[in-house]
């Protein structure tokens, strides 16, 4: 598909923030997950760990905007939240492996919807701040040195 048609990225986004979510975990139901959504550094959490790579900002903002406008997703206050349609998506979508997770997704959504386009911007110190949140997370403490060298 062109220029116009849904791309990699914006199924890998769509799976990210629905796995960040829980909205897959034991096939529970909207009313019982958080209700605020998860914030952008838990997107780019679950991005690495299905891509072994970190979403640029570029890549965000652009899936962003081509989601919700799909009605997929919304985003208020630095929350991200999966609609109702999104929700459904999922659930109906073709089950697989976690490694094929986002190919499957990206076909769905060529299948079934057109992307959108919605006014959302992420700004680049958000973005930053996102990314430095996630490293810190994933940077292992070293281990305390006793004295002479050797660990405590």
């Amino acid at each position: 598909m062109g220029e116009e048609g849904w791309r990699w990225a914006d199924a890998w986004i769509f799976v990210s923030l629905v796995i960040a979510g829980g909205a897959g975990r034991h096939r529970r139901s909207a009313t019982t997950r958080r209700p605020e959504g998860v914030r952008l550094a838990d997107v780019l959490s679950t991005a690495d760990h299905l891509n072994h790579a970190i979403p640029g900002r570029h890549e965000v903002e652009a899936a962003v905007r081509r989601l919700a406008g799909a009605g997929l997703i919304n985003v208020a206050d630095g929350w991200f939240r999966v609609t109702p349609a999104g929700e459904q998506l999922w659930r109906t979508r073709p089950r697989g492996g976690l490694a094929t997770t986002v190919e499957t997704v990206h076909g769905v959504l060529t299948r079934r919807t057109a992307p959108g386009s919605a006014d959302w911007a992420l700004d680049e110190e958000e973005h930053a701040a996102a990314v430095q949140e996630f490293s810190a997370r994933t940077t292992a403490p070293r281990p305390r040195r006793s004295p002479e060298g050797g660990p405590r």
